[in-house]
């Protein structure tokens, strides 16, 4: 992968000069957010700090105790990436990189103003020299559009996904509380090849389902009980999402099953919308025209989707004041639900690769059934 990372800096700095408004000209340009470090290195950041110079020399800043392998500095690996570890354990990488494209001769550096907080941004104006212009999110557009290593990594990570929750619901259920299958969830995942995952498990029973953002408590599954479940596995720094709901142990009530092909329906149609060249407010429109159709014009909230990759949430965001379309190879979630406080609630989140309709459609990563199951 090292190929990969060596022509995605080179990308950045192609646009980036490409675009003078937006890097202000920069002589060199710095990277702090963990993701983009990552996407960009391909290395987990630890507090790291990532300098891309004027001259085509990138360097990663680290924490000498962070990677072993960072103890030698001006260290430079196959991929030309060269590491430095700074010594001092109050030292700020960002900092210490704004330094380093001092002495090198910059007169300018693009930074992260979205990631920089303002005593950090304050301490990397503070070299002399230097004047600081805006980077914005130029990394975070690059990486919308994922090339095959990312969607195979995200594949993965949806094939362990699924292969927990399957496991899960051949398990004995009843009596088990909230706290306990989310914790055996997250086990699971990481059993079966996950680093860990891609954001806290949600499980939810009974009453509790009608919570949109509820927590896993001490509650006990019982018969009859609604059971959503919200997981997903991160494989590579790559993150996936899931959400199933499904009813325990009896035959479904009827308002169970009315709530349940409501969401499904209009789940349906936010994927059936996941095309490239449609505006991202269209999808969003899709689905939550089917909800409004039966009362639940607000169940949505404020998004019916977003994307994901190195994180849960990334661009685009599949919302009714979205800006932008769809391209294909972008991963996203398509994820509505309707919650009842004090009854319960149905939620259905899929991960899709957007594909044309040549390519056979959107690619659906999270294949466990969406059947409404009574466990």
């Amino acid at each position: 992968m090292s190929e990969v990372h060596v022509a995605r800096r080179a990308l950045l700095r192609e646009r980036c000069a490409a675009n003078s408004a937006q890097a202000g000209h920069a002589d060199a340009l710095l990277v702090t957010r963990p993701a983009n470090i990552r996407y960009l290195t391909g290395r987990p950041p630890d507090g790291a700090a990532l300098l891309l110079g004027a001259d085509g020399t990138d360097t990663l800043l680290g924490p000498a105790a962070a990677d072993p392998s960072h103890r030698h500095a001006g260290s430079r690996p196959a991929d030309e990436l060269r590491t430095v570890a700074i010594q001092s354990p109050d030292g700020d990488t960002a900092v210490a990189a704004a330094d380093l494209a001092a002495s090198a001769g910059a007169r300018s550096l693009a930074v992260e103003e979205h990631h920089l907080t303002v005593s950090r941004y304050r301490a990397v104006d503070s070299v002399a020299g230097l004047h600081l212009t805006r980077l914005t999110c130029s990394v975070e557009a690059q990486r919308v559009v994922k090339d095959q290593e990312e969607i195979a990594a995200l594949r993965t990570a949806a094939e362990i996904t699924d292969q927990a929750l399957g496991e899960l619901l051949e398990s004995i259920l009843v009596g088990r509380t909230e706290r306990h299958l989310a914790l055996e969830l997250e086990r699971r995942l990481i059993d079966h090849g996950a680093e860990g995952s891609a954001f806290p498990t949600s499980v939810a029973t009974g009453r509790n389902s009608g919570l949109a953002h509820h927590r896993p408590t001490d509650r006990r599954v019982e018969e009859g009980d609604f059971l959503s479940v919200r997981l997903g596995a991160r494989y590579h720094g790559y993150c996936c999402q899931i959400g199933r709901t499904f009813v325990i142990g009896t035959a479904p009530d009827d308002w169970q099953v009315e709530l349940y092909d409501l969401v499904f329906a209009a789940q349906r149609a936010g994927r059936e919308a996941l095309t490239p060249g449609t505006a991202c407010s269209d999808v969003d429109r899709a689905t939550r025209q089917v909800l409004d159709g039966a009362g639940h014009a607000e169940a949505l909230g404020s998004a019916t989707g977003y994307g994901l990759g190195l994180e849960i949430g990334e661009d685009p965001r599949l919302s009714p004041g979205a800006m932008g379309k769809l391209d294909a190879c972008v991963p996203v979630t398509i994820e509505p639900g309707v919650h009842l406080p004090g009854q319960g609630g149905v939620r259905i989140d899929d991960t899709l690769v957007v594909r044309p309709a040549a390519d056979g459609g959107p690619e659906l990563l999270t294949i466990t059934t969406k059947e409404l199951l009574a466990l």
